[in-house]
């Protein structure tokens, strides 16, 4: 289970590359389309929250004997 270390940094760099997106999007006068990759950019710092909330949990549980 050594591979959950490794795909919550993959949310957070999908993240910042949403928002990127939406920022050229933004000052290419497309908003609709900017706001869609502003919220999935938000979906993405979640999920890098969560996953690294729960491997902590799952690493202290298998601590316990």
């Amino acid at each position: 289970m050594n591979y959950l270390k490794f795909t919550q940094y993959a949310y957070l760099i999908a993240a910042i590359l949403f928002a990127i997106d939406g920022i050229r999007e933004y000052n290419a006068g497309n908003k609709e389309g900017a706001y869609l990759r502003f919220g999935f950019t938000a979906i993405g710092v979640f999920m890098f929250f969560f996953r690294r909330n729960f491997a902590k949990k799952f690493a202290e549980r298998n601590k316990k004997p």
